[in-house]
């Protein structure tokens, strides 16, 4: 036997109930007919309620998907602006000449343009220059700016 949701339950009570041809004008009749429109009452009630959590997943959904092509948008864009050599998530990582232990680098400690090893203390010094053309993204023109002023 198939499982009976909660409607089909109540529905199927009261059909037992009406079988029964219980008398209301008893104290126990007056019970049992009490609580089987209590539990219609309820039942109804349950059904509304699942009926608006099921609009509201497919709003959510349908807002989730609009995010998601907003998302990529906004983060589309970022990312075509700008080189894959500015990317501030990126890591580097080099070897220490002294103990051949490897360092991590990021896109702030390339701009300090040296660190201490932290395995050994050897100072190690570094230049990065973008080597992209036609960049345009904030890092590269001010490279580029300042290399200009220079010379």
């Amino acid at each position: 036997m198939e499982k009976m949701d909660i409607c089909e339950k109540i529905s199927y009570i009261k059909g037992l109930a009406d079988g029964l041809n219980l008398d209301t004008t008893t104290n126990e009749g007056k019970i049992i007919s009490a609580l089987i429109d209590l539990l219609e009452d309820v039942t109804a009630e349950i059904c509304e309620i699942e009926d608006v959590c099921e609009e509201m997943g497919e709003q959510i959904d349908a807002v989730d998907e609009d995010l998601s092509l907003v998302e990529d948008i906004v983060y589309d864009e970022d990312e075509d602006d700008c080189c894959d050599c500015c990317d501030d998530d990126e890591l580097y990582e080099i070897e220490c000449p002294a103990c051949h232990d490897t360092v991590y680098l990021d896109e702030d400690m390339l701009d300090e343009g040296g660190i201490e090893c932290p395995n050994c203390g050897t100072p190690l010094e570094f230049d990065f220059d973008c080597d992209c053309d036609d960049c345009d993204c904030e890092d590269c023109t001010e490279a580029e700016e300042e290399k200009s002023e220079e010379e």
